[in-house]
């Protein structure tokens, strides 16, 4: 059975304030994707089905109040999202590599530190893993406003072509149609504006004492960070990890740039040895 034939429908997981969505493909050891803020999970829709086909099962999950996931919760962001992906594994049953994108490495940095018997590794993409140390408080306030819920869509719609400096996805029009379209389901404007107020402080403060094997992949020209060779520096001078600088690539290289990023994911975790 290969991975497309082995595809699941969208699954939930129920917690207390509502559900979180998220599917399979594949089989073997589990590798868990986690989108950033903004993002849905499609934003793997090239590497999930490379992962699947290399022998792992590939769990993409939404964030709260986004893509299919419930937006009646009361909370959002880095701490929340670390919650549901515990929930998420302990539902599965298995530990996993974890696959961050921007806020869903904070995310990964938070799980294992929190819980790392659950966590095999972490693949660090476009990472945020700490509150940048430059921001004024007056750009993070004109940040938020920008994504206030009355103009989330059209201000992330328009925004987001800037995040994918570089090559272009295949696809990028219908996936930017589709991100807009996620957004203009009833609820989810807020919930991404709420989910644009978290910090990641925490995963800064906990990024040192995880102890997994790790790889971090940045876009050359990721535009969140003024130097992002030296952020990926950083990130894995903290984690002892692997590092992977993609050229002509922003934010987003691993859709970006899939012919690079896929064979050093894959790799990755070939390396890890994880067995069935």
């Amino acid at each position: 059975m290969n991975a497309t034939e082995n595809r699941s429908t969208t699954r939930f997981l129920q917690r207390p304030e509502g559900r979180i969505a998220y599917e399979t493909q594949g089989t073997g050891p589990v590798v868990l994707m986690i989108p950033g803020m903004g993002d849905i999970r499609s934003t793997f829709r090239f590497l999930a089905p490379a992962v699947a086909e290399a022998g792992f099962t590939a769990v993409t999950a939404d964030l709260r109040g986004h893509g299919d996931s419930d937006t009646s919760f009361t909370s959002y962001g880095d701490e929340a999202t670390a919650d549901d992906t515990i929930a998420l594994l302990e539902h599965l049953g298995r530990p996993a590599v974890l696959v961050g994108n921007s806020m869903g490495a904070a995310v990964s940095v938070i799980v294992a530190a929190r819980r790392p018997e659950l966590v095999q590794g972490l693949a660090m993409i476009g990472p945020w893993a700490r509150d940048p140390q430059n921001r004024s408080g007056l750009a993070l306030l004109l940040f938020r406003a920008m994504l206030a819920p009355a103009w989330a869509r059209p201000v992330w719609n328009s925004y987001l072509p800037s995040l994918y400096k570089g090559t272009k996805p295949v696809d990028f029009d219908a996936y930017r149609t589709d991100l807009s379209a996620a957004l203009k389901r009833p609820g989810h404007a807020k919930a991404f504006s709420q989910t644009t107020h978290t910090t990641h402080t925490l995963s800064g403060e906990l990024i040192a004492s995880v102890h997994k094997p790790a790889l971090v992949v940045m876009g050359a020209l990721d535009p969140d960070w003024p130097d992002a060779p030296a952020e990926a520096a950083w990130v894995a001078g903290q984690l002892g990890a692997e590092t992977l600088i993609v050229d002509d690539a922003g934010h987003y290289p691993h859709t970006q740039r899939p012919e690079v990023v896929h064979p050093a994911i894959v790799s990755f975790l070939h390396g890890l040895h994880l067995g069935a």
